[in-house]
């Protein structure tokens, strides 16, 4: 069980990124598998936001392709959606409490970690190197395996 992060997604589309076929083997590979991995509708919402951008992609995607390979993630055997529960306002404040520097643009992480806190998931697929401040969530590197 893991959650894709946003960057990893990124990668996987981006035909310019250096990064773009090992990410697209991890995601096709869970697409496949029938043991759960997650996304979260920020996640998602943050992949339509960048990847339509025609400031970060060079060939920037319409708002049609975006939301196309987005669902076709949701709706394949190994994906699902990771959503908040009633138990979501606890595990934010235990998590913040736990760790009490976090601000500004971490907020983001944060929410994704409280999500995957809130339902026993513990591995990220990202290249973003921020997760490592979250001590309960181990980060799996997709170009460094």
């Amino acid at each position: 069980m893991l959650v894709f992060d946003t960057n990893v997604l990124l990668y996987a589309a981006d035909e310019d990124s250096e990064y773009r076929d090992p990410c697209r083997r991890w995601i096709e590979r869970a697409r496949r598998d029938p043991s759960p991995a997650f996304l979260t509708w920020n996640i998602c919402y943050e992949f339509l936001r960048v990847s339509t951008h025609r400031r970060v992609f060079r060939w920037p995607w319409t708002p049609g392709e975006a939301r196309r390979f987005i669902a076709a993630l949701v709706d394949s055997p190994g994906f699902a959606m990771l959503v908040a529960t009633r138990r979501h306002a606890a595990i934010l404040e235990q998590t913040v409490a736990e760790l009490p520097d976090i601000r500004g643009n971490q907020m983001y992480d944060l929410h994704t970690a409280v999500l995957m806190r809130e339902h026993g998931v513990s591995r990220i697929c990202t290249r973003d190197t921020g997760f490592h401040r979250f001590p309960f969530l181990r980060v799996v590197d997709p170009v460094r395996g």
